[in-house]
C-alpha cells in the first residue's frame, strides 16, 4: 500500500535528519492534499504564450475573453534565480504580470537562509496601490511558523496581521493554530482557529475549528491509480454547510486521468483528461450537473480540427475548446476557448 510522505525541510539533506519528528509543512498546506482531488470548472477563451529567453527567465503573452471576468491582455515574466535549495527549489523567483490597463500583479520569493523564506506580493490598479503584503515563514526541525502583514497604513493606523504556527506532535499528529487580527478606523477585530491533522500510511485527515465555523478534509490513497477526497465546510456567518466527495483515477499507461465530485447542494461533476502522445495535445471531456437549479454544463477540449457541440443546445450550456502547441524547443502556444449559449 503507497503511502504519503511527509513534507521535508527546504535545504536538508536527503536522510540527514536533526530532530526525531518532522517538519509539519506549512499551515496553508493542510487542506491542500484532498482539494487537488476534485474536478475544476473553467469559463470563458484564454490564449497563452510561453517564449523563454534562457534558464532563468521566461515571458508570456495572455489575451482573455470572459462573460464573468474582465477581458483583456496580460503580459507576464518569470524569473528563477541560481540558489538551488532542492531539486526542483530555486531561489529568488520574481513573478509579475501587467494588462492593458496598467494594472500590476507580482511577487518576490526569497529563501534568505536553509530555515527561513521571505514573500512581497503588490497589486495595483492602474496607477493605485490595491493590495500588498509581506510573508516572513521559519521552518525549523519539527514546527513552521509564519507572519503575514497586509496592506499597513501608519497614518490611518488600519492593516491585517495574519500569524501561523503548526507544530508536530508525533511523527502523524500536527497541531496548529491561526490568528488573523484587522484594524481600520472605527473597526478592529481578531478571529482564532485551531488546526490538527493526522498523517496515515496513505491518508490525511485535517480539520479547523474556529470563530468562522469548521472545515474539515479526509484524502485517501486507495492504490496507485485511485485517490479519494471528501471535504467538509460550515460558515458561522452564514448558518450553512456543505459537504463535497470527490475522487481521481488515473492510469499512467493509457495516459489517462480521470475526476469526479458530487456535493450536498446535488452538484454533480466530472473531468476526462487525456494526453495525445506523442503530440503535445491533450484531450479533456467534462459535465457539471446542477439537479436543484436545473442547469447543466459540459465542456469538450480538442484540437481546432475538431471543433464541435456535444448534445442539443440548451439554455445553461458550457462549450470548451483547447489545445497546446510546441513552436519550438523554447515556445510553447496554448489556447483555450470555453463559450455559454
Amino acid at each position: 500500500m503507497p503511502s504519503v510522505p511527509p513534507p521535508s525541510v527546504p535545504g536538508q539533506p536527503a536522510g540527514e535528519t536533526g530532530s526525531p519528528l518532522p517538519n509539519p509543512g506549512t499551515y496553508e498546506e493542510c487542506h491542500r492534499k484532498c482539494k487537488e482531488v476534485f474536478p475544476i470548472q473553467m469559463e470563458g477563451v484564454r490564449l497563452v504564450v510561453n517564449k523563454g529567453l534562457s534558464n532563468h527567465f521566461q515571458v508570456s503573452h495572455t489575451v482573455t475573453l470572459s462573460t464573468l471576468a474582465e477581458s483583456g491582455y496580460r503580459f507576464g515574466a518569470t524569473y528563477v534565480g541560481t540558489q538551488q535549495t532542492g531539486p526542483a527549489e530555486s531561489f529568488p523567483v520574481m513573478v509579475g504580470d501587467m494588462d492593458n490597463t496598467g494594472s500590476l500583479n507580482a511577487q518576490v520569493i526569497h529563501q534568505l537562509t536553509s530555515t527561513v523564506r521571505s514573500k512581497i506580493a503588490i497589486q495595483t490598479q492602474q496607477h493605485k496601490f490595491v493590495n500588498w503584503q509581506c510573508d516572513m515563514e521559519y521552518r525549523g526541525d519539527d514546527f513552521t511558523s509564519a507572519v503575514t502583514l497586509g496592506n499597513p497604513d501608519v497614518l490611518l493606523g488600519s492593516g491585517i496581521i495574519v500569524a501561523h504556527y503548526l507544530q508536530s506532535i508525533s511523527p502523524a499528529l500536527a497541531l496548529g493554530g491561526e490568528l488573523v487580527y484587522h484594524r481600520r478606523p472605527g473597526e478592529e477585530g481578531a478571529v482564532t482557529s485551531l488546526m490538527g491533522r493526522y498523517t496515515g500510511n496513505n491518508y490525511v485527515a485535517t480539520l479547523t475549528l474556529g470563530g468562522a465555523g469548521a472545515h474539515a478534509t479526509y484524502y485517501h490513497r486507495a492504490n496507485d491509480q485511485l485517490q479519494l477526497g471528501v471535504e467538509f465546510e460550515g460558515s458561522m456567518r452564514t448558518q450553512e454547510t456543505a459537504v463535497l466527495f470527490g475522487y481521481q483515477l488515473d492510469l499512467p499507461k493509457a495516459n489517462l486521468l480521470f475526476k469526479g465530485s458530487v456535493d450536498s447542494n446535488w452538484v454533480v461533476g466530472a473531468v476526462l483528461e487525456k494526453k495525445l502522445l506523442p503530440l503535445p495535445l491533450s484531450l479533456a471531456l467534462g459535465a457539471f450537473l446542477n439537479q436543484k437549479k436545473n442547469k447543466f454544463q459540459y465542456l469538450l477540449q480538442l484540437p481546432p480540427t475538431h471543433w464541435a457541440m456535444l448534445g442539443p443546445a440548451q439554455t445553461h450550456t458550457v462549450l470548451g475548446l483547447s489545445c497546446m502547441y510546441l513552436l519550438d524547443s523554447e515556445t510553447l502556444l496554448y489556447c483555450e476557448l470555453w463559450g455559454r449559449e
